[in-house]
């Protein structure tokens, strides 16, 4: 089966799927407004999401990305991704950026795409969210900001 990736509104953007990677749904709704949201389907059946937010100066932050469970490690996510980053870059964007934790499969799949570790916000985590996150069990404190350049874009 083909997967379709398309932009949609954000008024639209599938909020369950988008707490699978943001378990705060004040904080997903509270960057909806100002992002694009893109999700990947097949039949018709909405299989992932993302959410972008331009931050300025051709500058954009990956706030969101899930894929359905029972999808996952299924290359969707993958797909998704790298439609996403082509499409910022034809826009002529210099760069993406994205916030993730300091371990686990999110991060290497970020590196597999380019993605370089810039800078860490400690205690994101603890102090952004109400509720301890855990990723394989372990807390999840600090965040790691990671970027891809675009070569040869300038915004």
């Amino acid at each position: 089966m083909s997967l379709l990736i398309q932009e949609i509104p954000t008024t639209d953007a599938p909020i369950k799927l988008l707490l699978l990677a943001d378990p705060s749904e004040d904080k997903v709704r509270s960057y909806l407004p100002r992002s694009k949201c893109f999700v990947a389907s097949s039949g018709g059946v909405v299989l992932g999401a993302c959410v972008v937010q331009p931050l300025g100066e051709g500058t954009h932050e990956l706030m969101n990305i899930a894929i359905q469970p029972a999808h996952q490690k299924s290359g969707y996510g993958t797909a998704l991704l790298k439609w996403v980053i082509d499409f910022f870059r034809k826009s002529g964007a210099s760069q993406i950026e994205v916030g993730t934790g300091t371990f686990g499969y999110q991060l290497a799949f970020y590196q597999r795409h380019g993605f370089r570790v810039t800078r860490i916000d400690r205690n994101f985590f603890v102090n952004n969210y109400p509720e301890p996150i855990f990723e394989d069990g372990i807390q999840l404190f600090d965040m790691l900001r990671l970027t891809l350049r675009y070569p040869g874009n300038v915004a």
